[in-house]
């Protein structure tokens, strides 16, 4: 063969390897679309997670279709419909009330298009492939821990008073932060260590809508002026920051955290800033963290598996019955977080920027 023959065939050898290769890496790079269904913007910590859900299904090649719902049943339905429109692989759904979407995941089952529950289980549907949460009623026992230590209930002190909040009633998690902390709480509400002096106990009678904190502070505000009046309150459990900071203007308004009236141990979760900075002032006593990066990993990790025809990795088989099957879950551990290990716990590991709480 002549030189430059040669140079010619090498040269057409090489461009039609690169163009295979250019073909395969936009073929890696876009592997399908996504949907990402989010309840609400109002809490940072969903934002959080949209955020983190879309940029690692980005880095790893796939379209992402981001939407919240206002905390609005209807729109969350419609918002799905709509998703359902543009042939996605995968549905990626943070329900607001978990037992309304049966309808809408039947025609997602028809389509062949997966679905992931993500952080608060979807009920009443067989048509949910996998659950991807934290371990929810650790997040309560750790809750309850904290008041039990601030307290030294362990080392036998009280009577205290004690006054109880839950998270949504439509939020399956809502029951299990609630049960978690009651394993803890409850033993010592039985022998009088711990005294709910509204005796207002169990999900049907501190449930907080939506999670809506100036619920949660008019409740306070109720149970303050109701049962109060000549007795301290030493402890509030709070199943989330946003129920916090309402319940702590509730104590502030009238005169806790001044003067001799102690503010009493509040708990929370999810870290969110303004509860942070609440800590730093030694009002909200702590807090857990739930690395929404981490669960966004996990997530992207289960869709990645299921397009590739394998099985995601899960850690529970036993645990999520959503009333039709046994959802397969992974569990990721949370984390408490107080005024002594915020910055290791929030900074050192980059979730936070130090100049965000200070």
């Amino acid at each position: 063969m002549k030189r430059s023959t040669f140079l010619k065939t090498l040269a057409a050898g090489l461009a039609t390897a690169g163009l295979v290769g250019f073909s395969s890496l936009a073929q890696a790079q876009d592997k399908g679309l996504v949907a990402v269904s989010m309840p609400t913007k109002s809490s940072a910590r969903w934002i959080a997670d949209g955020d983190n859900m879309v940029k690692q299904l980005k880095d790893k090649g796939y379209k992402a279709d981001l939407q919240y719902a206002d905390d609005d049943i209807p729109n969350q339905l419609a918002q799905i419909e709509n998703m359902l429109t543009k042939n996605p692989k995968v549905l990626v759904i943070a329900a607001i009330d978990g037992t309304t979407l049966s309808d809408v995941l039947q025609k997602a089952a028809d389509k062949g298009v997966k679905v992931i529950a993500y952080d608060r289980l979807i009920r009443g549907s067989k048509n949910v492939d996998y659950y991807a949460t934290f371990d929810n009623f650790q997040v309560g026992v750790l809750q309850a821990q904290s008041i039990e230590k601030s307290l030294d209930l362990k080392g036998g002190k009280g009577p205290f008073n004690i006054e109880l909040f839950g998270g949504s009633p439509d939020d399956n998690n809502a029951f299990f932060f609630y049960n978690g902390a009651m394993s803890v709480l409850k033993p010592y509400i039985d022998s009088g260590k711990l005294v709910v002096r509204s005796k207002q106990m169990g999900m049907d009678k501190v449930g907080t809508l939506r999670w809506d904190g100036a619920v949660a502070q008019a409740r306070m505000d109720n149970l303050l002026s109701a049962y109060y009046s000549k007795d301290h309150v030493d402890a509030v459990l709070s199943p989330y920051d946003g129920l916090s900071i309402g319940i702590l203007s509730s104590l502030k308004g009238v005169g806790y955290g001044s003067g001799s009236l102690k503010m009493p141990v509040v708990t929370g979760q999810d870290a969110e800033v303004p509860s942070v900075k609440s800590m730093l002032r030694k009002e909200q006593t702590s807090t857990i963290f739930k690395d929404t990066r981490e669960l966004a990993k996990v997530t992207v990790a289960m869709v990645d598996a299921m397009m590739s025809g394998k099985a995601p990795e899960v850690n529970d088989t036993k645990t999520y019955n959503n009333g039709v099957k046994v959802v397969p879950s992974y569990l990721l551990k949370p984390v408490s977080v107080d005024a002594s290990n915020w910055k290791q716990v929030l900074v050192d590991s980059g979730y936070y920027k130090e100049s965000q709480i200070k």
